[in-house]
């Protein structure tokens, strides 16, 4: 099959043709070329090539050793970076991440029959002719997922690609052949013995799918919640997780999710043990107090200020699952438009002019604690944002500083 190469590629074929002036051999692979004949947006542009790491350097001004040892450079290109690995067959997985040795080769055959799954063994030159050993181009006419040679071994090797598995299905609605189905099945057990890191990862492009319907099917179907932190004690939460659900951008906005439908389980444990960043767990709590406010109070000034720094995609996205609501981003962009201030700096009044009103008063959390009620009572529109009227009203009301 030959392909005709436009846009992003159309630069990136400049990388492989400079490699080619060497006398080496170079080809677009992977999730690039399963985009291309997808018509997906193209995300990383991937390069394998006969060319050894040392030859790559010698050949580009600009190379970033990112993996040397696995025969992965970076190659900087026009201000754009191509993933460049060489040739090669792998030894055993004995960490169930990396190989243990890898082996330079010189042709493309052998290195497309280590990859995971038959729709990213693809290879293509820069005429956009296509290398296809194991009937990729098929599967994704048919939109079906195959690992290349035996499912058994390949999850053997590393066990997130049952994950992985999972995420296509959520990302392109195809469906897991029979064989994949059964392989996972009988390596499932072992994902426990993955770092968390790779786990969320995965778990959170498989929730920000835009056919996570048909992923949860086969995630419920292979039972992988039984190996997942939390999920395995508490299996009931996947069953209820509302139909119609939508792609979640973050996994934030996941741990949100689940944290609503069962509250026992707190945030805190949820981003413990799945060991998440600082940044996720503040997102999910904040999220999920937006969520309970929405619960009580519907939309109002408050819930869209506080939410403000993490965005409304999915807090919109949340509330449609969860509340079978028809709330938009720009419900919400109005309220934000009409809001008075946007953080606390903006109040007119600050914490040594309050103190100055009290000058008696020994300062203490009692200045946190009134900037914190009339930041509310602004945002609200209960008390104007000026400075005579904070003043007088804090005057006439001196219990808030107790």
């Amino acid at each position: 099959m030959l392909v005709v190469l436009t846009g992003q590629f159309r630069q990136a074929i400049e990388v492989l043709e400079q490699i080619e002036t060497y006398g080496y051999d170079a080809y677009f692979v992977g999730g690039c070329v399963r985009d291309l004949l997808l018509g997906r947006k193209i995300g990383d542009i991937d390069i394998a090539t006969s060319a050894s790491p040392d030859i790559i350097r010698q050949i580009f001004e600009k190379v970033i050793p990112v993996g040397v040892e696995h025969g992965t450079v970076i190659v900087r290109h026009r201000h754009q970076s191509y993933e460049v690995t060489t040739f090669r067959v792998d030894g055993d997985y004995s960490d169930q991440r990396h190989p243990d040795s890898v082996q330079f080769i010189q042709t493309i055959n052998q290195d497309l029959e280590r990859r995971d799954f038959t729709i990213n063994a693809l290879a293509m030159d820069k005429n956009g002719v296509m290398i296809d050993l194991f009937d990729g181009q098929n599967d994704i006419r048919k939109g079906v997922i195959r690992t290349v040679g035996n499912g058994h071994e390949r999850f053997k090797e590393d066990p997130l690609r049952i994950m992985r598995a999972l995420r296509f299905s959520s990302q392109l609605g195809f469906s897991l052949d029979e064989n994949v189905l059964n392989a996972a099945k009988s390596v499932l057990s072992e994902i426990e013995t993955i770092a968390m890191e790779r786990i969320v990862q995965e778990t959170a492009k498989f929730f920000a799918g835009a056919y996570i319907e048909t992923g949860l099917y086969y995630f419920k179907l292979i039972h992988a919640a039984e190996h997942l932190p939390i999920l395995r004690e508490n299996p009931h939460m996947i069953e209820q997780l509302p139909r119609g659900i939508k792609p979640l951008h973050s996994f934030g906005a996941v741990i949100a999710m689940f944290h609503f439908i069962e509250p026992a389980i707190s945030i805190d444990e949820w981003t413990r043990q799945w060991k998440c960043s600082n940044k996720m767990k503040y997102e999910a709590a904040a999220l999920s107090e937006a969520l309970f406010h929405y619960k009580q109070h519907e939309l109002d000034r408050w819930l869209v200020y506080r939410l403000r720094p993490y965005g409304y995609s999915n807090f919109v996205t949340l509330v449609n699952i969860l509340f079978e609501s028809s709330l938009s981003d720009d419900m919400v962009k109005k309220i934000e438009g009409s809001l008075p201030i946007h953080s606390k700096k903006d109040l007119a009044i600050n914490g040594a002019e309050l103190h100055s009103l009290f000058p008696d008063t020994n300062a203490g959390p009692w200045i946190g604690k009134t900037l914190n009620h009339i930041e509310k009572q602004v945002v609200l529109g209960e008390l104007s944002n000026n400075k005579y009227v904070l003043k007088e009203w804090i005057k006439w009301n001196p219990h808030v500083t107790d």
